[in-house]
C-alpha cells in the first residue's frame, strides 16, 4: 500500500482543503501517514497570498526534494494557492514537483497521485469557481475543535489582495450543507466550531439576496449541540444588529470577533479600496460593545500600504491606542503582482515598514489590558493537553480562538482529558498568556 504524506500552508481555509483531499485519498485506498520520510507521495498544499508564504511554500518544496534525492519519496504534489497562481512556472522552476493542481482541481487528488506513481507529470487547472464546496474530511485538529469553511472566494477587491484573482468570487455553500456538516463533526467529538471564510459576514448575499449568517448560527445552534460556535474574519460594514443580537442572546455563539480593519486613515483606507471608513470602524465596534459588553475584539492592521505617510501611521497608533483592541495582528505591506496596488508609485521602503510594525505591535502591548481584567475571574477552559516539562495543563477560554490568540495554563491536582471544559480562576497575566488554577 503507497503511503502519502501531506504538507498544509497558510490558513485554515486552506487547511479544510487539505482534509476533504485527504479523505479522497484514503477513500481511493491509501494509507496516509504523517511521517514525511516514510511517505511514497507527499502533497503540499501552498499558500500564495503574500511573500513571506510564497518563500515558505518554495523553502518547504525545497525540503521535500532533499527527501526524494536521498530517501524512498518517489513525488511530490503541489496543489492550492500558489499552484493556481503560477502554474506552469513552477515546473518550469521547480523540476522536482511531478504534479500541480489548481484550486478547481482539487478533488483529481486521487487522479494526480496515480499518475505520478506511473511516473507520470500531471498537471489540472479545472475553473476555480467551480470548485466543490464542502466535502467529507479526515480532521487534522485535535478531535474537540473543528473549522467550517461556510464559503469559499472574495467579492471585496481590496486593492493589495490577491485573494480574488487565486480564489474567484464569493460563494457561499447552503446552509442545508453547513448543518449537515456540523452534525456529522459533532458525532466526531467536536466540541467548538469555528466558521471561516474570507468573509464571513457576507455568507448568504450570493444564494438567498441578503446576508444570513445570523440564520446560520441559529440553525447550527437549534440543530447541534456543539457547546462553542466562534466567528472569524468578520468585516465591519458588514456586521448587522440582528447579528450582535445573535450574539447577545446566544450563550453558545461565543462573545468573540474577529474583525480585519486594516486601516484607521480614510485616505489609507480608501485606496486600499475597503468599504467603509474609519467612522463605520468606529460605530461598528461601539454597537458590538455596547450589545455585546463582555466581547472580545481581534483584529489585524496593514502598515507600509504605498502612500502611508507618517501623519497617516500615527494615526493608526492613536486608534489603536484609543480603541484598545483584545488581540492585534500587524502584517508589513507586500507588494503582490497582479494587484492594483503593486502598479502605485509610491511604495514604502522595507525597513520603514518594519519599523512601523514594531511600533504598532509595542502600542498594542502598551494600550490592551485584557488580560489584566481577567485575574481573580473565573473562567471556563477548553483543555488541549499537559505540559510534563512545566507540570500544568494547558487550554483556551473562550475569548481566545486556536492558533493565534494565546493560551490558559492552569494547576490541577489530577489529570485533566484533552478535549474535557473546566473552571480554572485566573491567578496571573503575562504579556499573551494566563496562568490558573482548577476550581472544578
Amino acid at each position: 500500500m503507497m503511503k502519502i504524506g501531506f504538507v498544509s500552508l497558510g490558513c485554515v481555509k486552506n487547511l479544510v482543503d487539505t482534509e476533504v483531499m485527504l479523505h479522497d485519498l484514503f477513500a481511493a485506498g491509501y494509507e496516509i501517514t504523517p511521517e514525511d520520510i516514510e511517505a511514497d507521495v507527499i502533497v503540499i498544499n501552498t499558500c500564495g497570498f503574500i511573500e513571506s508564504a510564497k518563500q515558505e511554500a518554495i523553502d518547504n518544496i525545497l525540503d521535500l526534494a532533499w527527501l526524494k534525492k536521498n530517501r524512498s519519496l518517489k513525488a511530490i504534489i503541489a496543489t492550492g494557492c500558489l499552484v493556481e497562481r503560477y502554474r506552469e512556472e513552477i515546473f518550469r522552476e521547480m523540476p522536482e514537483v511531478d504534479a500541480l493542481l489548481g484550486v478547481g482541481s482539487l478533488h483529481k487528488i486521487p487522479e494526480a497521485v496515480e499518475a505520478v506513481l506511473r511516473g507520470e507529470k500531471y498537471m489540472s487547472f479545472e475553473d476555480k469557481e467551480s470548485m466543490p464546496l464542502g466535502g467529507e474530511r479526515v480532521l487534522t485538529t485535535p478531535d474537540y475543535m473543528a473549522y467550517l469553511k461556510i464559503a469559499e472566494g472574495c467579492d471585496n477587491r481590496c486593492t493589495y489582495c490577491a485573494i480574488p484573482m487565486i480564489r474567484g468570487r464569493f460563494r457561499s455553500r447552503p446552509i442545508e450543507d453547513l448543518v449537515a456538516e456540523a452534525k456529522d463533526l459533532e458525532s466526531l467529538g467536536v466540541k467548538e466550531l469555528n466558521l471561516v471564510a474570507q468573509d464571513t459576514t457576507r455568507y448568504g448575499l450570493d444564494l438567498y439576496g441578503e446576508y444570513k449568517l445570523a440564520e446560520l448560527v441559529r440553525r447550527l445552534t437549534a440543530e447541534t449541540s456543539i457547546p462553542w460556535i466562534r466567528l472569524l474574519y468578520c468585516y465591519p460594514d458588514k456586521i448587522t444588529d440582528e447579528l450582535i443580537e445573535e450574539m447577545k442572546k446566544n450563550p453558545r455563539l461565543l462573545p468573540y470577533m474577529d474583525i480585519p480593519i486594516q486601516h484607521a486613515s480614510d485616505r489609507v483606507l480608501a485606496r486600499m479600496n475597503r468599504h467603509g471608513d474609519r467612522a463605520l470602524i468606529e460605530d461598528t465596534i461601539a454597537r458590538l460593545r455596547l450589545g455585546v459588553p463582555d466581547i472580545t475584539l481581534r483584529t489585524t492592521a496593514i502598515v507600509g500600504f504605498p502612500g502611508e505617510s507618517e501623519e497617516d501611521f500615527e494615526e493608526l497608533c492613536d486608534f489603536v491606542r484609543r480603541m484598545r483592541f483584545d488581540r492585534l495582528g500587524v502584517f508589513t505591506y507586500s507588494r503582490e503582482e497582479g494587484t492594483a496596488a503593486a502598479e502605485l508609485d509610491d511604495q514604502i521602503d522595507e525597513q520603514v515598514k518594519q519599523d512601523r510594525y514594531d511600533i504598532l505591535m509595542d502600542t498594542q502591548l502598551a494600550h490592551s489590558d485584557t488580560l489584566e481584567r481577567r485575574v481573580g475571574e473565573v473562567m471556563t477552559v477548553l483543555c488541549e493537553g499537559f505540559d510534563a516539562a512545566a507540570e500544568i495543563h494547558v487550554g483556551r477560554s473562550m475569548y481566545d480562538a486556536p492558533d493565534v490568540d494565546g493560551k490558559v495554563y492552569f494547576r490541577s491536582k489530577k489529570r485533566i482529558e484533552e478535549g474535557e471544559f473546566v473552571r480554572v480562576r485566573i491567578e496571573e497575566a503575562m504579556d499573551y498568556d494566563l496562568i490558573g488554577e482548577l476550581v472544578r
